[in-house]
């Protein structure tokens, strides 16, 4: 456990990719079986993904230390592990610190009654900063800098084996890994993933920047609408079917027609998972429902029918098509939903353009028509893992902007523990029967704030200074780590849309809020009104229908 510690705090003090690169090769190097292999699970995917963490340390805490002297610590440092880990008691005797393997091992194997005394009996045999990286290692959010493809990369040169390589067997291994460090010190074969339904690495796009058009040809390229549901990849092969997001979790539990109606094929395809009636994609706001959950109703599947609008084919009956040209694969795509006819799938519509000043008329069309822009595939390319530069390209629709007041500000995580950073902010609802009146300042007379979204993206960091200091010196009441400020700073917000929504008091809520600009300039009184916001919902408030005119083929939709 020491050295687990030593990593991880090591890791969170250093700011260079490649010095963290280093760190963690020489770890996976020289650390034992299977301790590194619980570790690359703690930087990864996560070792206790239902542990109650919080609930367990609320029993530890009560009694050992004093709860406002902890809530008033915790608000100021801001990292629950951190806090812990200084105010719990230090043992009287010195403890007999515990291996990072023999912990997973206590905690995995204990009862859930017994949770809370099995961690209070381990951070007693820790010091300070081996509190700190138990907790890092339960919460399953190190937070250090470590991506899962840093920890990746770190793997690959350990074993100088190439990125892709790792990649492409990760998901069918499990923690501790055995069989994976074996292979890369050269001591056992190379995992086999062949006929498994496992998630293979996806291939990503680039936004489009004003200089990909340079040499840009229309014959080169594909385009496809860009759909507002989250890309997934499903994986067949007889009687076992899974669904993966974009990240690699598996969704299935939570779309059981799905799973059903590819029983029996052996495939892996890629594509977006939508909420589709009679053929026409609901809002992203349908999806929603039927996300993060481990078990659904009948009434919700009828309510919200899951579909999948399918983009590639990866791999048919066995034989990997990855390294095929788009325009093959686009065929085989084509052939294979043609012969099989997966109930609650469709192919995604090529759209039909002839030159540039097309497809600009086509994107200029997308907010109108509620859709979230383009894809641009160049026929050629092969399917590569991660973010190939000059293969796809998305081409998403401009974004909305509201000018919206703070109204409430919350500690960030991490570096920005010490900072607000964390803003919620409203535009104006009419008050009804109150007196009108003109503007005056900060209050627009006759309405009141109502909140729209929270952001905590966008401002550079001398801006989120400037907002932070602000907030400090305009707090008119607190709620715990919540600040309420006075209504004078105005946020320029951008977001990619705005829905109806019975969460917030205004009724709507943002999809993808970041701060825009700050406007020191504008009076509060003169920010946007609720009226003015709904005005934007428009093509996000209702279902909406691809624009066929312009497609290539008509869709096959299952649903």
């Amino acid at each position: 456990m020491q050295a687990f510690a030593l990593l991880l705090d090591t890791l969170s003090t250093t700011p260079s990719r490649n010095a963290k690169l280093a760190l963690l090769t020489e770890y996976f190097r020289t650390a034992p079986d299977p301790d590194r292999g619980f570790a690359l699970a703690a930087l990864t995917d996560g070792l206790f993904p239902r542990l109650p963490l919080r609930r367990s340390l609320a029993l530890l805490m009560d009694g050992r230390i004093d709860p406002v002297l902890y809530a008033l610590s915790r608000d100021y440092v801001g990292d629950t592990a951190e806090t812990v880990a200084l105010m719990w008691p230090d043992p009287d005797a010195p403890p007999v610190t515990p291996g990072l393997a023999e912990t997973v091992e206590l905690l995995a194997s204990a009862a859930p009654a017994d949770i809370a005394g099995t961690l209070g009996h381990l951070l007693d045999r820790l010091d300070a900063r081996g509190r700190w990286a138990l907790l890092k290692l339960i919460g399953g959010a190190p937070r250090v800098g470590v991506s899962a493809r840093l920890a990746k990369a770190a793997l690959a040169e350990m074993g100088d084996e190439p990125l892709a390589e790792i990649e492409e067997v990760w998901h069918a291994l499990a923690p501790p890994y055995t069989d994976l460090f074996r292979w890369l010190s050269g001591e056992g074969p190379r995992p086999d993933a062949a006929g498994k339904p496992i998630f293979r690495p996806l291939m990503l796009s680039h936004a489009i920047e004003e200089t990909d058009w340079s040499g840009f040809s229309a014959e080169d390229f594909a385009a496809e609408w860009k759909w507002d549901g989250i890309r997934v990849q499903i994986a067949a092969h007889g009687a076992s079917v899974r669904m993966f997001s974009r990240a690699g979790d598996d969704i299935s539990r939570a779309f059981p027609e799905i799973v059903a109606a590819y029983e029996g094929l052996d495939v892996l395809a890629d594509g977006e998972l939508l909420v589709v009636r009679n053929g026409i994609v609901a809002p992203f706001n349908d999806l929603q429902q039927r996300l993060n959950r481990k078990a659904v109703t009948g009434r919700l599947m009828r309510e919200h029918p899951a579909h999948i609008r399918l983009y590639d084919l990866l791999i048919e009956n066995g034989e990997d098509m990855r390294a095929l040209s788009f325009r093959e694969r686009r065929a085989r795509l084509e052939g294979w939903v043609s012969r099989y006819r997966p109930p609650l799938s469709d192919v995604s519509e090529l759209v039909s353009f002839d030159t540039r000043e097309e497809l600009g008329a086509l994107w200029a069309e997308t907010r109108s028509s509620g859709i979230e822009g383009l894809m641009l595939k160049r026929w050629d390319s092969p399917y590569l893992s991660g973010r190939p530069r000059g293969h796809w390209f998305k081409w998403k629709r401009a974004a909305l902007t509201l000018d919206c007041v703070l109204m409430y500000a919350q500690r960030g995580s991490g570096k920005r523990s010490s900072y607000y950073s964390d803003y919620t902010f409203g535009v104006w609802r009419e008050i009804a029967d109150a007196p009108s009146g003109g503007a005056r300042g900060d209050i627009l007379p006759g309405h009141e704030l109502v909140p729209v979204g929270k952001a905590y993206s966008g401002m550079t960091d001398a801006e989120l200074i400037e907002i932070d200091r602000f907030v400090r010196n305009h707090t008119v009441e607190q709620f715990g780590p919540v600040r309420a400020v006075e209504p004078k700073l105005v946020l320029e917000i951008a977001f990619d849309a705005i829905f109806p929504s019975a969460r917030h008091k205004s009724g709507l809520a943002m999809r993808f809020p970041r701060i825009h600009r700050i406007r020191w300039d504008k009076p509060a009184a003169e920010a946007d009104t609720l009226d003015a916001a709904r005005q934007l919902v428009t093509k996000a408030e209702s279902e909406v229908e691809m624009p066929r005119a312009r497609s290539k083929t008509r869709s096959r939709t299952g649903s």
